[in-house]
């Protein structure tokens, strides 16, 4: 999910803030927690989270892991990940090491199911008491013996307004040949699909492989388009205006619409994902209390209000959310109305059978040339990374030449030399 990109304005402030001023501290609430109870005890936690998904103090606020660091004297091993199927092929291959996971709802699902997880012994994450009821106990954790919320949000089009016409409120857009060469799309499967299913008026959670294989197809078209695969890539490109529409998530669109004022967002008609990215213990970990001392600081109030000003997406805290500024609590990006989360759906972990077929068809569409998308009747005939056949051509054609006239000036030389 994710992820935050801050911008040369906000780096240039927050230099400018920690010159002037000392580091930005924590302040947390809990005094009563024992944050101390490991101290001095050598111990250190392998966080693995998203991109750029923690307020860090680039723009002179908190550096969340290095206050849990002075707090509890446990060093923070933390990594990054770009999407759920990259954690989960990690996590499986049994080369990883980690303590505190943030996968999204469905792969948090998934991981449960495989008995992936460790159960979280919650009298050590009081701060679990300002999680909104809401959701707790939702489908992929049940019980919720497994998992923390951590931030939420809806997936939506981010589009250059300069680059439109009008306003989209449509997934079509991406399908839209105006837009040729200026698309950018998902570059996981499970979020691509999501959108050819709910164009095509099917739930993201089917199982049905002729509605998938439907889906495949549009996919391959929308690929002929020239469209071009991305996830963190997007803010370079949608803030620096290299592309006109793309599909993301509602808090990276709040990041990049303050960097670049032309862009905007939208919740399609057709529906979208909503979904929740929760805090969890890997089967194994090694360091389990310290690692629910971590997921406990991150439910403090201060702390989860912190991330959630950073980062940009919605928190499901509700003693975090009062402390929001009224902008933010009242942003129809970060926190929708009812009507439009009616016609939301959260994604559900699917069967083993339907995992590998989706897999099977996205690895299709991937490697798919332009040759196999024409004969599926698309017209246009883009490679996967965004550049047409003419064009690839004229590149070649230019280095042809440039080698050409440098043997000629090189020989001529020798010549001279002699």
């Amino acid at each position: 999910m994710k992820k935050l990109r801050k911008g040369i304005v906000c780096l240039l402030a927050g230099l400018l803030t920690l010159m002037s001023l000392p580091a930005a501290a924590a302040e947390v609430q809990n005094t009563d927690y024992d944050y101390g109870a490991l101290k001095d005890q050598n111990v250190s936690i392998n966080v693995y989270n998203w991109g750029e998904y923690i307020s860090d103090g680039s723009d002179g606020g908190v550096n969340v892991n290095e206050e849990f660091e002075k707090l509890t004297g446990i060093k923070v091993n933390y990594t990054n990940f770009a999407t759920n199927e990259e954690l989960y092929a990690k996590l499986k291959s049994g080369g990883a090491d980690y303590d505190v996971i943030i996968p999204s709802d469905y792969m948090a699902g998934r991981l449960i199911e495989e008995d992936m997880l460790e159960k979280i012994d919650f009298s050590n994450v009081p701060n679990f008491e300002y999680t909104d009821e809401q959701f707790r106990n939702l489908e992929y954790d049940p019980t919720n013996e497994y998992t923390v919320p951590y931030t939420w949000g809806v997936v939506g089009l981010i589009y250059n307004t300069t680059m439109v016409d009008g306003t989209i409120d449509s997934w079509d857009a991406l399908w839209d040949e105006k837009y040729e060469n200026n698309v950018l799309m998902f570059s996981n499967s499970r979020d691509a699909f999501a959108i050819a299913l709910s164009r095509l008026g099917y739930s993201l959670n089917t199982t049905d492989e002729s509605q998938l294989e439907e889906a495949a197809e549009e996919l391959k078209k929308q690929k002929s388009l020239g469209t071009v695969y991305v996830m963190d890539e997007i803010f370079d490109k949608m803030e620096g205006g290299e592309a006109a529409v793309a599909p993301y998530y509602a808090g990276d669109a709040i990041t990049m619409i303050a960097e670049n004022p032309d862009l905007a967002f939208a919740i399609p008609k057709e529906g979208t994902n909503r979904f929740v990215d929760v805090m969890c213990i890997p089967k194994g970990s090694q360091n389990k209390q310290a690692a629910e001392m971590y997921i406990n600081f991150m439910c403090d109030p201060e702390i989860a209000k912190d991330n959630c000003e950073f980062i940009g997406y919605s928190t499901t805290n509700t003693a975090a959310y009062e402390l929001l500024d009224d902008e933010m609590k009242n942003s129809e990006i970060a926190y929708p109305s009812d009507e439009v989360l009616e016609n939301t759906e959260v994604f559900l972990n699917l069967d083993e059978q339907t995992n590998k077929k989706i897999d099977a068809l996205w690895t299709e569409i991937i490697s798919s040339d332009n040759q196999q998308v024409a004969a599926s009747g698309t017209e246009g005939a883009g490679s996967a990374q965004g550049v047409s056949i003419p064009w690839v051509w004229i590149i070649v054609g230019v280095v042809v030449v440039a080698g050409v006239v440098f043997l000629i000036i090189r020989r001529q030389k020798n010549k001279i030399e002699y």
